[in-house]
């Protein structure tokens, strides 16, 4: 029964049903207050409904069960630059944000990259991040405003024009390592103007089957299932 609600549970993580996802973990505890694997989900799950404070509580008390818990930790740290009380809005991240479309999403490396162990290594796959935009280039940064990178500079002058004539974009880590990352450039409103633009130039559409950072990651990360998604 236990095993079958933690499988519900990182199911309904996978499918940002954060609302289940959080009654699930609930009742997982029910039976195991001290499952620290329960735990990060829950504090996973408030994270993404916007309950920040929840969400610390959470991993704070994972790390007085487990003081080397690493996906707790990471959390705490990620969302250390919030203010006390602030509330930040869910990601609503899903699989099916990393689809290609063409002339609407582009994969691009970042350059100029950021602090490498205060920033870069708490990025995750799906992390969402913002797009800063200066008079001839666009700089990457967490929602926290923590710069991470520099778009290309072709990429930034025509993605300036097009935001300025009126068209919005999304964007996620797609992947990151130390001296790489990646963001996937969503187009998520087109002007009327620019019916006819495309964002990007058209390429080959890869249909991208999203794992999840948890299946990669280590056997921890794997059983709690999002803070590490994310982690």
């Amino acid at each position: 029964m236990h095993q079958n609600l933690a499988q519900k549970a990182i199911s309904a993580a996978l499918m940002a049903n954060w609302n289940d996802a959080l009654k699930l973990n609930k009742q997982v505890l029910k039976d195991d207050p001290k499952d620290v694997d329960a735990l990060n989900r829950l504090a996973r799950a408030y994270s993404e409904l916007g309950e920040i404070i929840k969400a610390k509580n959470i991993a704070q008390k994972v790390m007085t069960i487990d003081p080397h818990n690493t996906i707790a930790a990471k959390a705490l740290e990620k969302w250390k630059g919030l203010k006390k009380g602030k509330i930040a809005g869910p990601t609503k991240f899903s699989a099916r944000a990393f689809l290609e479309e063409p002339g609407k999403t582009k994969i691009v490396t970042l350059l100029h990259l950021g602090d490498c162990n205060k920033v870069l290594a708490n990025l995750d796959s799906g992390d969402e991040v913002m797009l800063k935009l200066g008079n001839h280039r666009i700089s990457v940064c967490t929602l926290n405003k923590k710069y991470i990178g520099r778009l290309p500079d072709d990429v930034s002058v025509s993605l300036i024009k097009l935001i300025k004539g009126g068209n919005k974009y999304q964007a996620f880590i797609k992947s990151s390592r130390p001296q790489e990352v990646n963001v996937f450039i969503r187009e998520t409103k087109r002007a009327k103007e620019l019916a006819d633009v495309p964002s990007f130039s058209s390429e080959k559409i890869n249909y991208i089957s999203f794992t999840p950072p948890e299946l990669v990651h280590k056997k921890q990360s794997i059983k709690a299932m999002g803070i590490d998604d994310e982690d």
